[in-house]
């Protein structure tokens, strides 16, 4: 936080000024102060709806049903009530709202004790009436001009208007995707129109096939896509990419073709190159496997005549494209060769044998 100047540098009334300024939060862009007052309002609002609702019955319910009534008529439009309520409209670190409460608690109390059976719409009275920090629905800016299109049917109900519905914007249209132009009365690229008017407009995907339409199929394309062409019959058809001379995958891939694209999929493991998916579509065969049935298949090294493990006390283990050396059951490999297990019980055995006889002699 920067400090405050010393009221000795500059003149006191800028000194107190430019440290309240320094203390307060940074402030919002001019063009989002009137939208993010509008959203406080509405929520104060909202908060005090909610607040209603939460307090209808409160404390009441079995007993004496004359008295409840009686009490209760009392409490419905009682300070008590609108203090509770007003407690519980803001948490307690949003500083705007805090902030509008606070500066427009007069206003909520007037509304609560003498204008709510008139307006009971406290949104509309507090939020666009009376602080004039929100618009009705429809409308922007300063002084709540209509949409494009009116207030009924902003942006002709093809898109959002800049503004709408507090003091702030433009009221400039963002068209929905299906839409452009100034009023959203257009259709996009990928989009055709099938109702127009001058109040109206309607537009619908066009193929998949085209860029550009005027209807909906692929003959209907004014231009393809990516991936598509026209053939002679002028509709927009499929680029099979995987029938190219060339293929655009790696070597151990196969192309697979889709609308508009393609896929690269790896091959099959006993593959060296295929054309597709699986053992039976290689165009060669890996290390370890043959062909065999018109698909490449492993070889069991350890049934072929000449053995693959020919250490003592070593078993052939087939594993797919090749095989594996292991020590028999009871054996362990030390030192690269396998030497049979010594059980703990043996080597405690061992250890703790006493000394044969001859060696007592000695």
């Amino acid at each position: 936080m920067k400090p405050c100047p010393r009221p000795g540098l500059v003149p006191l009334a800028a000194s107190l000024a430019l440290c309240a300024a320094l203390l307060l939060p940074p402030a919002l862009g001019a063009g989002s102060r009137p939208r993010q007052a509008c959203a406080t309002c509405r929520g104060i609002t909202e908060r005090f709806n909610q607040g209603l609702a939460d307090t209808a019955k409160k404390n009441f319910g079995g007993g004496n049903t004359a008295w409840e009534e009686k009490t209760l008529s009392k409490y419905e439009s009682s300070e008590i009530r609108l203090v509770e309520i007003i407690e519980n409209l803001c948490d307690s670190n949003n500083f705007e709202c805090n902030n509008m409460v606070e500066e427009h608690e007069e206003h909520i109390e007037n509304w609560w004790f003498k204008q709510k059976k008139k307006y009971p719409d406290l949104f509309k009275w507090f939020c666009i009436e009376t602080t004039e920090v929100c618009c009705p629905a429809g409308t922007y800016g300063p002084d709540c001009l209509a949409c494009h299109g009116g207030s009924e049917r902003p942006c002709y109900g093809n898109g959002q208007c800049d503004g709408d519905g507090t003091r702030g914007g433009d009221g400039s249209c963002s068209c929905h995707r299906e839409y452009s132009g100034e009023f959203c009365l257009d259709c996009a690229d990928g989009y055709y129109s099938t109702l127009k008017n001058d109040t109206h407009s309607v537009c619908a995907a066009c193929h998949d096939a085209c860029k550009t339409c005027t209807g909906s199929t692929n003959k209907d394309c004014k231009d393809c896509k990516e991936g598509w062409i026209k053939n002679e019959e002028e509709a927009c058809v499929d680029v099979d990419e995987c029938a190219e001379e060339v293929s655009p995958c790696k070597d151990d891939q196969y192309c697979l073709n889709t609308d508009g694209s393609f896929k690269c999929k790896a091959c099959d493991a006993s593959c060296l190159g295929c054309t597709g998916d699986g053992p039976g579509k290689c165009k060669n065969c890996s290390s370890g496997y043959s062909i065999e049935d018109e698909k490449c298949t492993d070889i069991d090294e350890c049934n072929l005549a000449e053995k693959e493990c020919v250490r003592e006390n070593e078993d052939c283990i087939n594993t797919p494209g090749s095989y594996k050396c292991v020590c028999s059951e009871g054996f362990e490999k030390k030192d690269d060769v396998c030497v049979q297990t010594v059980k703990a019980g043996e080597v405690e055995t061992l250890a703790t044998a006493p000394p044969s006889a001859e060696h007592e002699d000695l």
